[in-house]
Parts: C-alpha cells; structure tokens; sequence
C-alpha cells in the first residue's frame, strides 16, 4: 500500500503520530485522522485481465488504448448507480459506494456492458475484468485515495484471486445484501494475508436484469 503526499494535512498528521511517544497522544492523532477522513462504505477495485500478456504481444499503446475503453465503459456506470469513483489506477479502477447492493448492481452490469462492446470490437481489443468488493471503515482522501481493511480485501479479490469476468465479495459484505434482492453468490475461501476467509463469487448471467 502507497500513501501519496497528495494531502499536506494528512501527511502531516501521520508524521505526527509518529513522532507521538505516549500512547494517549498517538491516540488521540488517530482519532483525529478518522474524523477527519474516516468513512464507513463498500469498496469496490475493478482491475483488467491480461496485462503482461497482452503488452508483450501487442504493445503498450495497445493496452493504454484498452483501459480508456474500460474507464469510458465503467464511469458512467458506477456514477449511475450511486457510486464515486476514487481514482483510476494503471488498467484499475477504485470507488466507494453506500451499500453492497449498489456494488454488486454496478460490477454486474459492468461486466455485461463490457461482454456486449467485445461482441462488437476485434478480438484483440476485447477487454475482461476482476472486481472485488468488501464493506468496511475506511480512510478517503478527497484527492483520490483510499485505505482501510475493506480495501485492501476488496484489492486482493479483485487485482489477485479475481479471474477474468468474475465478482467476488466477502460474506460480510455479501450478508448485507437483502434477499429480496435476488443476488446469487457460489460460496468460496479466499486467502488473504494469510488468512482463509469465507467470500462469494457472483452468479450473473448475459440477461441478468439488473435495476
């Protein structure tokens, strides 16, 4: 994980705590830091399938002229269904949303909108991702960062375990969906940090309704 000096404040407070000798002191800095910054949200990490692969073959601009597609395809997705884009990253995208169920809504109907724009491009051009999504409390900074637990399982399900095509969410985010919702999830373990944790894997399909 990469903290960006994009925050003076921010940074300057983690000095802060650090330097901080008594105990009651580096408290009271973090306290600071999580209500100045803290949040309680579902992390949602988009990352594309294929990178080295497809560079080696292609080329770079090739696969820069790929991810565009994808941030094209998934903005207005994600800002449709409630979500907020934190920053686009290489070939990956990190935002936030207010439940689960908005998450899982907006990865399902990323994934389908991307698999109809393959049908109509060449094969070389066709674009897969991984999501993962993971609820939790969080730090996020207004100049395009975010950290915490959630997003750091929702990283490893998304960037690491994720398979090209595939949503994976933890059970606790996954427990939080209402099952009136209708949203159904194959039961797996994921490894993460060294520990198995129970997740779930996402069940759509290309007429999937998604409101």
């Amino acid at each position: 994980m990469q903290i960006r000096p994009t925050d003076p404040i921010f940074q300057e407070t983690l000095l802060n705590y650090s330097l901080a000798i008594e105990s009651e002191n580096r408290k009271s800095i973090e306290d600071e830091i999580w209500q100045r910054y803290g949040s309680e949200k579902t992390a949602f990490v988009l990352d594309m399938s294929g990178f080295s692969l497809l560079t080696r073959k292609y080329g770079i601009v090739h696969y820069l002229a790929m991810i565009r597609r994808m941030q094209l395809t998934v903005d207005p997705i994600i800002s449709s269904h409630g979500g907020r884009i934190i920053k686009f990253e290489a070939d990956n995208c990190f935002a936030i949303f207010p439940t689960p169920l908005a998450a899982v809504r907006t990865a399902i109907t990323i994934q389908l909108a991307i698999a109809a724009s393959n049908s109509m491009t060449h094969e070389d051009m066709n674009i897969h991702v991984a999501i993962g999504i993971d609820y939790g409390k969080m730090l996020i900074l207004n100049e395009g960062d975010m950290y915490g637990d959630a997003v750091n399982r929702a990283c490893k399900m998304g960037e690491d375990i994720g398979k090209a095509d595939e949503i994976l969410i933890t059970k606790e985010a996954m427990d939080m969906i209402p099952g009136e919702a209708q949203i159904e999830g194959k039961s797996i373990e994921v490894s993460i940090g060294g520990l198995n944790m129970p997740a779930y894997q996402i069940i759509y399909h290309a007429d999937t309704e998604v409101e």
